[in-house]
């Protein structure tokens, strides 16, 4: 069989369902890839496959065979890819079809960023791509022209993607890359003009759109928006007024109206409005030099586009993108000099007639809310303390930008003021510096537009909470409240007092329940932490702990209400605002947990934020908050080996933190007080639940399936745990404790565990280390059973004693000095305890020995890993084989 007809073979069976083939498959295909012509093999087969499964195929191996073999992260390394393949690429990229092109433009960036990025080679390249967009079906109308335009556009996007940003960030003032201006000046000029008769073509058929034509729309909007991001090449600032002309023809064509689907091209057509304020974002904040004179026309664009925010309750995700994206080029051009003069004229529309309409309650608000209540908080209640995994950009609402747009504008400074008579009087008394001073001083539009325009809308009280027009008014009310933050920073203490007292206070006092607004208002107090008096906090708690217990009302969810609630208390303390009492926010949230698990996530973090802010005056309750917690957490935990669920973990780690800070209080005060009665009691309450929840955690399942030594609870939690054991451990002051808390017996499961772990993280792995060393401490006092030898297994099982604790812990350490460079001096400097510090018997001599070749092989193969490149990495672990030798030799 020819070479090619077997590799295509191959890439067949890599889509079987069968995994064993797969492998085998996989297998052959890395033997043959030594060969020379394989990546040609493999271009061949993506362009000229028998079908389209085995061309994507093809293309997904070459992508990952170029990944291996070209660097391109390092500047140093050089590229020896022909000139030959580039060629067969490039053109397999104009002929293909767009699921092989997706493909496949990844290994055409591989090799653009090492070579012609990096290196400024591959000079062909430009002129190449030059002459196929030029001669591409769409741009020369010639019905034989051979190359696809949209498939040429997307190279160029490919090959502009990297000059997005600063290839040398660490330079003040980084020159605009040669390959960059090269490119602007030989194929995006040309390609400007283009673009204007495509807009003119696609703007000229009302009603219709062409998916081709506004396809090669968006990618070139993508192509300038990744030129100009950073840079601004020369040859584009000529065609700049021209090119933003035809953009503010586009963005003037959306309709919000239309059904939006993938075939019908308008689709395309918010896309490419959403890339043109981009680009409009970046001339302003990055190129406002060459955007001054632009504004006045971008500005009269996108104040028609956030006239639609009173219908954004039932906008799309991209039509509402859209308008977020107005509302941030509003706020960036608000920050540039002559930007200011053009927006503010328009304050009072801007105010009345689009940001409060993105802000007030709406349908798909209390949709949200009932569906999903977690999505409803994330986009409508933002907090740095939630954890929200990954860059979504569905997160960045209307509302959101709205609510920066109307903080933005409150700061803003208004016509300078005279002094008024009664100014004079009082500024008579003071020293003439200050008098001018005061007299040349400016009011921002917060205090003469904002304020006064939400405060037209009046509060709910139990004579008109009914109303949905006042409720729905109010939740914007208070969402801009949440935006004021700056300029309440910028006022005396008392202005910040008011407001709260007067204008979200009043809404936990109500005899109905408004959650909508109740929840709003948690956020607004989370949000303007930093501001609120000292005087203020016995009624800014009251009201929260009230809405941290608030419950459902009938169907409505309170959900949101004691989450954001929670939340809000979280921003208090990280800003240094404490509880005028910390007993009765403890005894709230102890009490709320167990109730709902995934609120009880939300309040164990809540706690640990208690109890670190809480310091002395939390420490004293944590022996009782431990053993309270203890008994709500070992309610959740699976019967069997089952995972454990959120709530679980979340629980552990909140222990962890207590046991923390009950450790470095109590060492400072045993400082001072070495008999102190009233820390020794506590520390054994502390180590009685600890060891009570671990039991239940570890042992219990293991009993109850009769599975000891032949299956494990999970591995969950491991640092926690490991903290949980330490504290146990130095809780020990007699033998009898050790039985008593059953020691041995949960140090024998977590060797056990932490022996298979691999789930390493440089924040996580000091905590094992350090029960490591309570352990082998712990065994020098009192000689642990099973530290050694392990124990022997019940008949009709082999009598050969099970893993050691210290066999458990010698895996560990072994992995950890293999493969974790961020635990190499923690494991080398527990071989030489492991190795030295216990006392081994004649007859356990063969299990140190054990550990000493083991601890050699890995110190060792990880030493030839880093020899090459003298580091701080020597030092551990030659000392660590030197120690690990000596005992082998010696025995």
């Amino acid at each position: 069989m020819e070479v090619a007809a077997q590799i295509a073979q191959l890439l067949n069976e890599t889509l079987s369902h069968d995994c064993s083939a797969v492998h085998t498959a996989t297998e052959a295909l890395d033997r043959l890839s030594q060969l020379p012509q394989f990546p040609y093999y493999l271009l061949s087969i993506s362009t000229g496959g028998q079908d389209q499964g085995q061309k994507v195929a093809a293309a997904a191996y070459l992508k990952n065979f170029t990944r291996r073999n070209v660097d391109c992260d390092n500047p140093n390394s050089k590229s020896n890819v022909s000139k030959e393949f580039k060629d067969q690429l490039l053109r397999a990229l104009l002929l293909s079809e767009q699921s092989v092109v997706k493909i496949l433009v990844e290994v055409f960036r591989i090799i653009v960023v090492a070579e012609f990025v990096k290196q400024n080679s591959w000079p062909e390249l430009v002129p190449d791509l030059q002459s196929a967009i030029q001669n591409s079906n769409l741009i020369n109308n010639g019905a034989n022209s051979q190359w696809n335009t949209i498939n040429a556009l997307t190279i160029l996007q490919t090959l502009l993607r990297p000059f997005q940003y600063f290839l040398n960030p660490k330079v003040a003032k980084e020159p605009i890359p040669p390959q960059l201006e090269l490119i602007a000046k030989d194929i995006l000029v040309p390609l400007l003009t283009v673009f204007h008769q495509f807009v003119e073509k696609a703007l000229g058929t009302h009603g219709t759109t062409n998916v081709e034509s506004e396809n090669v729309l968006l990618v070139v909007c993508k192509c300038i928006y990744f030129t100009v991001r950073s840079h601004m090449p020369s040859a584009l600032v000529p065609l700049l007024p021209s090119f933003c002309h035809d953009l503010i023809a586009i963005l003037g064509s959306l309709s919000f109206d239309c059904l939006v689907t993938p075939l019908n091209g308008y689709l395309m057509r918010l896309k490419t409005g959403k890339r043109s304020l981009l680009i409009f974002c970046t001339l302003i904040t990055r190129h406002r030099k060459h955007s001054d004179k632009l504004m006045p026309d971008m500005i009269k664009c996108v104040l028609n586009i956030v006239k639609y925010s009173k219908d954004v309750g039932r906008l799309d995700f991209l039509s509402e993108r859209i308008l977020s994206l107005a509302f941030d080029m509003i706020s960036h051009v608000l920050e540039t000099g002559p930007g200011w003069r053009l927006v503010s004229p328009h304050f009072s529309y801007l105010l009345d007639s689009a940001i409060f309409q993105a802000l007030v309650m709406n349908e798909k608000d209390i949709s949200e809310w009932e569906e999903d209540a977690d999505e409803y908080i994330r986009k409508n209640l933002p907090s740095d303390i939630e954890e929200i995994s990954g860059w979504r950009e569905d997160l960045f609402t209307a509302r959101k930008s709205a609510i920066n747009l109307i903080g933005v504008i409150s700061v803003s400074k208004g016509p300078q003021l005279g002094t008024s008579a009664n100014g004079s009087s009082v500024s008579s008394k003071r020293k003439k510096s200050e008098k001018n001073k005061r007299n040349n001083q400016r009011c921002s539009i917060g205090e003469l537009m904002v304020l006064p325009f939400l405060s037209k809308f009046p509060i709910p009280s139990d004579v008109n909470s009914s109303q949905t027009r006042i409720q729905n008014d109010y939740f914007g009310v208070l969402m801009a409240y949440g935006g004021l933050l700056d300029f309440l920073r910028e006022q005396q203490p008392a202005y910040a007092t008011t407001l709260v007292q007067t204008r979200v206070l009043p809404l936990y006092k109500l005899s109905v329940s408004l959650p909508y607004l109740v929840a709003t208002a948690n956020w607004v107090l989370g949000e303007l932490a930093s501001c609120l008096p000292e005087e203020m906090s016995t009624d800014v708690y009251s009201s929260l702990l009230k809405a941290l217990t608030m419950p459902d009302s009938g169907d409505i969810s309170c959900y949101p209400v004691r989450v954001s609630a929670a939340v809000a208390i979280m921003g208090l303390l990280d800003n240094d605002y404490p509880p005028p009492e910390w007993l009765p926010l403890l005894q709230v949230v102890i009490g709320r947990i167990g109730n709902n698990e995934e609120e009880s996530s939300i309040l164990f973090q809540l706690l640990s934020s208690v109890v670190e802010a809480g310091n002395e005056n939390v420490v004293f309750h944590i022996p009782y908050i431990v053993s309270t917690l203890v008994v709500a957490i070992s309610k959740c935990i699976p019967s069997d080996l089952k995972q454990w669920p959120q709530m679980v973990e979340k629980g552990f780690e909140t222990l962890a933190v207590m046991d923390q800070s009950w450790e470095t209080f109590t060492g400072e005060e045993s400082e001072e007080n070495e008999s102190s009665e009233k820390w020794a009691s506590g520390r054994v309450t502390i180590a009685r639940a600890f060891s009570a929840l671990l039991q239940q955690a570890w042992l219990t399942p293991m009993h109850s399936l009769g599975q000891e030594g032949e299956a494990l609870p999970p591995p969950s939690c491991l640092d926690s745990a490991s903290r949980l054991l330490q504290s146990i451990m130095l809780s020990v002051t007699e033998s009898n404790v050790l039985l008593e808390l059953k020691v041995s017996e949960l140090l024998l499961v977590w060797a056990y565990l932490i022996a298979d772990w691999h789930a390493w993280e440089e924040s996580e792995d000091m905590s094992v280390f350090e029960c490591i060393m309570g352990v082998v401490s712990l065994h020098r006092k009192y000689e642990l059973k099973n530290f050694i030898v392990g124990r022997m297994p019940s008949p009709p099982a082999p009598p050969v004693p099970e893993r050691s604790i210290i066999e458990g812990i010698g895996t560990f350490v072994s992995e950890a000095a293999l493969h974790y460079p961020s635990a190499t001096w923690e494991a080398c400097s527990c071989i030489h305890i492991l190795l030295h510090v216990p006392h081994y018997l004649p007859e356990t001599e063969g299990v140190k020995q054990s550990l000493a070749i083991a601890f050699c092989q890995a110190t060792y193969s990880r030493f030839r890993e880093v020899k090459s490149k003298p580091g701080p990495l020597w030092k551990p672990l030659l000392l660590a084989i030197h120690h690990a030798i000596y005992v082998i030799l010696k025995l």
